[in-house]
């Protein structure tokens, strides 16, 4: 969801750099020992827990293939709107521009928003971009499986049953609800506090990881303070969402964050989204519960609800005992 609230945080420097962790050892790229996976796993959980945000390295994508995204991304964005707009083209009623709200606030940006089933089922049958197609579902295949081995280290930290809860995120997390998100920002001519290239925001999934080019405009809160992430488009960027937030009790953190317009270069970044079916419920699964239970749709709805009538999200507060 890509509303923000009312909280002011002053900016802070790139000093602080988001951490950096070698996932060799759960991605089989190379070899590694029993202790090399222990620490990745132990980094993942320690980053989780006080940034919200890290990014990783050897994450077992290819340069090749990230290249490749990048450039089918760019010739995507760059046809005239009305083929992307288009009820013909492969990825129609996916397509987004901009997004105002009540607040004033408004997304110098534009995005295909595109559920993993749209993907992998081949339809609709009028694609004319194979290369494209191609690229995504490979894309989109990669990302799954490694949200899939991250959520699984997140989970043995959580709770006395933590090997029960390992397959959980492949059992509950499906195709219909788990998407991709393609973004492009433009070059902003508008100088306003009012206009972002995304809102600030948390994500409403379990968790999101992110690919970005050099261009750099990802800030995320730190101690109160925006934090400017310095752009490398050999790593992957990954962030904790609302559901796991609630679902850990607040062992980890789902963290404001949004992206900042530029007036000279434009940016591309892909997201890939973790999302539980609507129907599953989350409850905390660690000591006594800060949240009380709901449902994925639940959640949506309530945000869906709070953006229409505040101009903004409210998120996890609503569900807090």
């Amino acid at each position: 969801m890509m509303f923000g609230n009312k909280k002011k945080h002053p900016c802070l420097t790139d000093t602080d750099q988001l951490p950096l962790i070698d996932i060799r050892s759960l991605t089989g790229v190379g070899s590694s020992t029993f202790l090399e996976k222990q620490k990745c796993k132990k980094q993942i959980i320690e980053a989780s827990k006080q940034w919200g945000f890290f990014q990783v390295v050897n994450h077992g994508i290819s340069n090749e293939l990230l290249k490749k995204m990048n450039d089918e991304q760019m010739k995507l964005f760059r046809q005239p709107y009305e083929e992307k707009s288009s009820s013909n083209n492969f990825l129609s009623n996916t397509y987004r521009s901009g997004t105002p709200t009540p607040m004033n606030q408004f997304s110098w940006s534009e995005a295909f928003h595109i559920p993993l089933s749209d993907i992998r089922s081949g339809n609709p049958q009028n694609l004319n971009n194979n290369t494209l197609r191609s690229t995504i579902e490979k894309f989109a295949e990669t990302l799954s499986e490694l949200a899939l081995k991250i959520a699984e280290v997140l989970a043995e930290n959580v709770g006395s049953d933590a090997k029960g809860l390992a397959g959980y995120f492949a059992e509950n997390c499906s195709e219909e609800t788990c998407y991709l998100r393609l973004n492009r920002y433009p070059p902003c001519p508008i100088s306003s506090d009012k206009v972002f290239g995304l809102m600030p925001h948390t994500d409403s999934d379990f968790l999101t990881i992110l690919y970005q080019d050099q261009v750099g405009g990802l800030q995320l809160v730190k101690d109160n303070k925006w934090v400017t992430v310095k752009p490398n488009p050999q790593y992957l960027i990954i962030n904790i969402g609302d559901l796991f937030q609630a679902w850990s009790n607040d062992i980890y953190k789902s963290v404001e964050h949004r992206v900042m317009i530029n007036n000279k270069f434009e940016r591309f970044s892909a997201a890939y989204f973790l999302c539980p079916s609507h129907d599953t419920v989350i409850r905390s699964k660690a000591g006594p519960p800060l949240y009380k239970k709901f449902s994925f749709g639940e959640f949506r709805e309530q945000v869906q609800e709070d953006v229409r009538k505040l101009g903004r999200k409210v998120g996890l507060p609503r569900f807090r005992l």
